[in-house]
């Protein structure tokens, strides 16, 4: 059973939504974010990315930064740019770009569910990126950028909402710079709502895609705050999420780029990588002819930028366990095979050697970081969304960085107080 609950979303004036809406917090390094919100006085990076409001001697998870933030939005609030509905609502997100679409159900979901595991997540968090999203939660106190979820779909969801969208205005629609279209509809209905909250209690899990340390530190205050008693029906029980049915989500490869070849020559590399390091073939490499960038078109195939060439590697079956939802995802495979093996990468979340690199910007984006000193890259076939949901259904966790996906929510549209 899911839980979806309406609320009484803080959000932008109609006329500023595209000024306000900024690309999620984490997807960019800080001299993005300032360039991003650079002549834009309401940008909504201002608030979740407050750093940028002070040069760079002051680190992001300076005191003060959090102050700023939080000043930031009551600016925004103050100003009449952002405004609270009057009643609780549900709202529906749609999302467009590239012949894609995809809309979902803006809604609070049960902190207790998540914790309960109902909410399955497939990644590991780390503390440090829990503790920023925690103070920064406290200091607004508001959960200030959704969580991207999804749930196997159900025709019936669909059509309630698609009914919704055929039949209303949405209150807003444009187009950020990066051509995503946005349109968003308010559902002010009790009698649509209480439908889509009986829908849902027929779901069985809810799957996080993406917010994996938004949600962690969401439900991490909801504790704290708890400490002084609770009923059940605060606010901070429950954190701000956009569910999309399974089959509507977009998930683009996720590469990586190595900056050295752990002290290995050209030619002891490309025979380390055919013998699997030792532990006898591990690929099957192949020269991609002409200068055309190889982008796999299938799983356990993966392509591989090395000194100005591309090669084709294929996964020789029988190095890696097929049962084993993990141990089958190509993020794996390569790194079980090669990573650790051959270039001596242990544990990709902590190896400064290694840089990864969203599908979103493109093979040439690695075939610009080698030539600009990095030594090898490697661009993967993308996750599926049935290997998440077969990683996260079996209580398991995923290598990092194995999904990205697009196009992505934008923060700002729904701010969720708590009160």
């Amino acid at each position: 059973m899911a839980t979806i609950k309406a609320f009484r979303a803080i959000r932008p004036d109609k006329d500023l939504a595209h000024r306000i809406a900024a690309l999620p917090y984490d997807v960019m390094t800080r001299e993005e974010a300032v360039e991003m919100a650079e002549g834009n006085e309401y940008s909504f990076l201002r608030v979740d990315r407050a750093e940028i409001e002070f040069d760079r001697s002051v680190s992001f998870d300076d005191p003060k930064v959090y102050k700023k933030a939080a000043e930031n939005l009551k600016r925004l609030r103050d100003n009449g740019s952002l405004k609270q509905d009057s009643v609780e609502c549900l709202y529906i997100y749609r999302l467009a770009a590239g012949g894609h679409s995809q809309a979902g159900l803006v809604t609070c979901l049960s902190v207790d569910e998540y914790l309960e595991g109902k909410i399955k997540k497939h990644e590991y968090t780390r503390q440090d990126k829990e503790l920023d999203r925690i103070r920064h939660i406290l200091e607004c106190n508001a959960h200030t950028g959704p969580i991207l979820l999804f749930y196997r779909e159900r025709q019936e969801i669909g059509a309630v909402m698609e009914a919704w969208m055929q039949s209303k205005p949405p209150v807003y629609d444009f187009v950020s710079a990066d051509g995503v279209a946005h349109s968003v509809w308010v559902i002010d209905s009790r009698e649509t709502i209480d439908r889509l909250m009986k829908l849902f209690k027929g779901i069985d899990s809810l799957y996080i895609a993406d917010g994996h340390h938004r949600c962690e530190a969401a439900a991490r205050v909801c504790l704290e705050k708890r400490e002084g008693g609770y009923r059940g029906d605060e606010e901070f029980n429950f954190f701000l999420g956009v569910i999309f049915p399974h089959s509507r989500l977009q998930i683009l490869d996720y590469n990586r780029v190595v900056k050295d070849l752990n002290g290995l020559s050209k030619e002891e590399f490309l025979q380390r990588i055919s013998s699997g390091g030792g532990k006898g073939p591990a690929f099957e490499i192949k020269p991609v002819e002409g200068p055309k960038a190889y982008r796999p078109k299938q799983r356990h195939h993966m392509g591989m930028y090395l000194d100005g060439r591309w090669y084709e590697l294929k996964a020789v079956p029988g190095t890696w366990n097929q049962s084993d939802p993990v141990e089958c995802l190509d993020v794996s495979i390569l790194q079980n095979n090669l990573l650790e093996p051959v270039l001596g990468i242990k544990d990709p979340r902590t190896d400064a050697r290694i840089e990864f690199v969203g599908g979103i910007k493109g093979l040439g984006e690695l075939e610009r970081k080698v030539s600009r000193g990095a030594a090898v890259a490697f661009s993967l076939h993308p996750t599926s969304i049935q290997e998440l949901m077969g990683v996260a259904d079996a209580g398991r966790v995923m290598p990092p960085k194995s999904t990205w996906f697009e196009p992505k929510l934008r923060s700002g549209l729904f701010i969720h107080d708590l009160g």
